[in-house]
C-alpha cells in the first residue's frame, strides 16, 4: 500500500513571487500618478516657492494685447521686448541695453532670442540714431498706449517682457529688475522649451 503524500509543486512559490512582482511594478507606475492626481485635487503638499524672478504671465495672450504691432519674424525666436507706452526715457533706455546684454549673454543660445523695442510715442532723434548704431539687431515696433493701458498685465512706466516664439506673454519686468536674474529665467525657459 502506498501512502498518499501531497506532492510538492515547485511552480507554487515561483507564481507567488511573480505575483507580488506585478504588484510592486503596478504600484511604482501608478502609485506617483494616482498621489499627484491627489495632489492635484485636494491640494496638498503644493511647493509654495517659484524658480523665477519676474511676474509671470499666464493669460496665454500675445504682444497683441499689449497694443504691440509687430511683423512676423521669419524664423520663430524668444523675444526680451522693452515696452514704453510714455516713449523712451532713462529707465526706457536701460532696458533697452538690459535686453541687448541678456541676448549676448546667452552665448551659444544667443540665435534662439532677439530684443526690441515697442515705444508708444516717437523716439528723440539722437537716441533713434543711437540705436540704428550701436543696436543694429534691434527690431522696432509700435505701441499703441490706450490699449497697452487697458492691459491689466501693464503696469504704467517702462517694461521688460519675455516673449515666446508663438508671441505669447511669458514673464514680465519692472525696469528695477536684477538682469543676473532675468539671464537665468531665460535660460531655464530655453532649457526646458522644444520650441524656439
Amino acid at each position: 500500500m502506498t501512502a498518499m503524500n501531497p506532492t510538492f509543486d515547485p511552480a507554487q512559490p515561483q507564481r507567488r513571487r511573480g505575483r507580488l512582482q506585478l504588484l510592486l511594478i503596478l504600484a511604482v507606475v501608478i502609485g506617483p500618478m494616482l498621489l499627484a492626481s491627489a495632489m492635484y485635487r485636494f491640494d496638498f503638499w503644493v511647493p509654495e516657492t517659484r524658480t523665477y524672478d519676474g511676474t509671470l504671465v499666464a493669460t496665454g495672450q500675445g504682444r497683441d494685447a499689449l497694443g504691440v504691432t509687430a511683423t512676423v519674424a521669419a524664423e520663430p525666436r524668444w523675444e526680451l521686448l522693452v515696452t514704453a507706452p510714455d516713449g523712451c526715457a532713462e529707465e526706457c533706455q536701460q532696458l533697452v541695453y538690459l535686453a541687448r546684454q541678456i541676448n549676448i549673454g546667452l552665448a551659444r543660445e544667443a540665435g534662439r532670442a532677439s530684443h526690441a523695442l515697442a515705444s508708444g510715442q516717437a523716439l528723440t532723434v539722437d537716441y533713434d540714431q543711437r540705436l540704428q548704431r550701436e543696436y543694429p539687431q534691434l527690431q522696432r515696433y509700435s505701441l499703441d498706449p490706450a490699449v497697452y493701458a487697458r492691459h491689466p498685465e501693464a503696469p504704467g512706466g517702462a517694461q521688460l517682457w519675455i516673449i515666446d516664439p508663438h508671441g505669447n506673454l511669458v514673464l514680465r519686468y519692472d525696469a528695477k529688475a536684477n538682469g543676473k536674474a532675468i539671464l537665468d529665467d531665460l535660460k531655464h525657459l530655453l532649457k526646458i522649451s522644444q520650441i524656439g
